[in-house]
């Protein structure tokens, strides 16, 4: 009964429009004022251990080393790269696109960040190519996706670490095939429709010299995730220290290397991150007070029971898992599906034997797949107000990379030695 009232009253605050923490907190508040379950002063030091955490700051840093990077000339110069490396090849535009925002990702992520960094230039470039306007966007929002947040550094993978004390280093580890794999398969999916379309290469064909210098001339942009993903696994500094060091890095190298950033448009981006900052901390502290509420009326130990009512098998357990968050991905914005969900599932999946990473990992690929499903689509609309093309127009566009994303999806859960084997050889994870 109790969860019944939480649920209804966050599910009509939601309706109405409410934001997503509030509705949270007034449905907890309701829980406790009706059943007397906590002291509100209780409900108060819970909402404030949900973001009394060191690790979290490396969300903002993140987001600020991302948009740093963007507006100081970095991202157009890992563009560059991208496209001397894939030359005059059948939608070589399409596949630029992706291997720049896997370029970005490595550096910002975030998914909607990625988008648009990356969208802003070579959607315009691929429209005057003749690819169609629709099909661009499709394709920028779904690789700003897999871009964004499964390659590390991945903001949703801070936030699940943070919210299941996972160890971020690992769950970064782990990203990285995941990300690899899914790029090889949208890479492949935009050949394919290329053929089909007619979409042909870019200016030239391939020039290992002009890739070489066009390497040099993104050196500092290309060192960036060596210096961030080479100093958490060289044990030089945690997730959180390599996301300061990223912004102090990229203020460098953007006002006085590239000298493309102003300590004026730095105090912009500032102002930009702090409501965004805000909003991700109002939904954090009640998720975190929701989650010891439902820990005290056993909803992790029920989710369990009712699993195993079921079946006992891990596999058809993970299908249900992936089924629900699909679902989830539909209806709720990727970052409190996130923070509300994971420690839930990781508490009721742990008697399954399945590992916090490789579980932050599935989660992660379908928060991923919900950036650009509808109707909480946050890529859509981003590429949506870059291109003023409507969303509905967009997302058929974006169904054939969604498949293979599904796909992709469906091997990582089954095939475990893809997120799980960098960490198995180094004698970490389940």
């Amino acid at each position: 009964m109790e969860t019944a009232v939480l649920v209804l009253v966050a599910a009509v605050l939601l309706i109405i429009g409410v934001p997503v923490g509030i509705s949270i907190g007034m449905g907890i508040l309701a829980v406790v004022m009706v059943f007397d379950l906590m002291q509100v002063q209780f409900l108060a030091q819970a909402m404030y251990s949900g973001f009394d955490s060191l690790p979290l700051t490396a969300i903002p840093c993140f987001m600020l080393a991302g948009a740093v990077m963007e507006t100081g000339g970095l991202s157009k110069r890992l563009i560059n790269v991208a496209n001397k490396m894939v030359g005059n090849t059948t939608g070589a535009l399409g596949t630029v696109t992706v291997l720049a925002c896997m370029f970005f990702g490595a550096i910002s992520g975030s998914g909607p960040a990625t988008v648009a960094a990356i969208g802003g230039i070579m959607i315009p470039f691929m429209i005057k190519a003749k690819y169609q306007d629709t099909y661009a966007s499709a394709l920028t929002a779904v690789a700003g996706g897999v871009g964004g947040i499964i390659i590390p550094p991945s903001i949703p993978l801070v936030i699940y670490g943070v919210a299941t004390n996972t160890s971020i280093g690992d769950l970064f580890l782990a990203g990285i095939f995941p990300a690899l794999m899914i790029g090889v398969f949208l890479v492949l999916t935009n050949i394919f429709l290329s053929k089909k379309k007619g979409y042909t290469g870019n200016e030239g064909a391939f020039d290992g010299k002009e890739l070489l210098k066009a390497i040099w001339d993104a050196k500092w942009a290309l060192i960036m995730p060596v210096i961030i993903l080479g100093g958490i696994y060289g044990g030089v500094f945690t997730p959180t220290e390599a996301a300061v060091v990223s912004i102090v890095y990229g203020l460098i190298i953007g006002i006085y290397v590239y000298k493309e950033l102003t300590w004026k448009r730095v105090l912009e981006l500032l102002s930009f991150n702090t409501s965004f900052v805000g909003g991700i901390m109002l939904t954090f502290a009640p998720a975190a007070a929701m989650g010891a509420i439902l820990a005290l009326l056993g909803i992790p130990n029920a989710l369990t029971n009712f699993l195993f009512s079921i079946s006992d098998n891990k596999i058809v357990i993970l299908l249900i898992v992936n089924i629900f968050l699909v679902i989830m991905g539909l209806a709720i914005d990727t970052t409190s599906a996130n923070i509300i969900f994971s420690p839930i599932l990781l508490m009721a999946l742990r008697p399954f034997g399945i590992d916090p990473v490789h579980l932050g990992i599935i989660i992660t690929v379908n928060l991923a797949i919900g950036f650009c499903t509808p109707p909480v689509c946050a890529n859509i609309f981003v590429v949506s107000g870059m291109t003023r093309i409507p969303v509905d127009k967009i997302i058929p566009k974006a169904v054939p990379f969604l498949i293979v994303m599904f796909i992709a999806m469906l091997i990582i859960t089954f095939v475990p030695a893809i997120p799980m084997g960098l960490l198995w050889l180094m004698g970490r994870g389940y």
